[in-house]
């Protein structure tokens, strides 16, 4: 039996600004951990249609929201990892917590006229949001499954503080296919990964709890990733 991993500290950063300029390393799991996009084969991610899907929805997210930089991605069968950069100007608005940042970070839900984002910087969880919600209104279309969920209700997120870091993330995200006999995500792995130990050892505000709709200044939503079932 695989040993049991340590926990992702399940806080959030109070007060914090999720719209601010930097840059965030973000995990979105398959509801129920299903492996829906492909599988690995000879240490090599093969997608299949739905996995291109989610990586065109990926790439449209940087002419969507103006003020941002997507960096490492990786998709593996029932998860994505990535980096997100947020780049606007510091003293740019950002979004209202009313209508897109309610509606987006819902699958399910429409956005205000018909999708399109209001000319003001997005929070990390509006950009996430939206991404959850094309990707999965064109995969069920592909299915016939309209309104089904593709996504966890939720997502793991982590402010990268440094350039260290960000170098550590970026190799464990291109490496991601490599390491799928110790992902955490992988009903069937054989090990554990050092990059989660190292990840949970940062300070408690950087690794952070959300809750949809309920204060959550990003309009994020509650993680659950290594959680045994999803939480919606």
């Amino acid at each position: 039996m695989t040993a049991k991993l340590p926990k992702r500290v399940p806080l959030r950063l109070p007060d914090y600004d999720y719209s601010q300029s930097g840059a965030y390393f973000v995990t979105i799991c398959v509801r129920a951990r299903k492996s829906l996009f492909g599988v690995v084969v000879n240490e090599e991610m093969q997608l299949n249609n739905y996995g291109r899907i989610v990586a065109d929805c990926w790439q449209d997210l940087k002419d969507h929201f103006e003020p941002i930089e997507l960096d490492a991605f990786v998709i593996m069968p029932n998860h994505v990892h990535g980096i997100i950069m947020i780049t606007g100007e510091e003293n740019s608005p950002a979004l209202n917590a009313t209508g897109i940042a309610a509606s987006e970070t819902r699958e399910g839900g429409e956005t205000p006229e018909g999708g399109e984002t209001p000319p003001l910087r997005p929070t990390l969880g509006q950009i996430v949001g939206y991404f959850k919600f094309q990707s999965a209104k064109k995969i069920n279309g592909i299915r016939g499954k309209q309104g089904e969920r593709v996504w966890q209700r939720n997502y793991y997120e982590h402010v990268i503080r440094n350039e260290k870091s960000l170098d550590r993330i970026r190799e464990y995200i291109d490496s991601n296919p490599v390491r799928w006999d110790l992902d955490r995500e992988n009903p069937l792995a054989k090990g554990k990964d050092d990059f989660d130990r190292w990840l949970a050892a940062f300070p408690k505000p950087e690794v952070r709890k959300y809750k949809s709709g309920r204060g959550n200044p990003t309009g994020g939503e509650t993680p659950g990733r290594g959680n045994p079932a999803p939480t919606g």
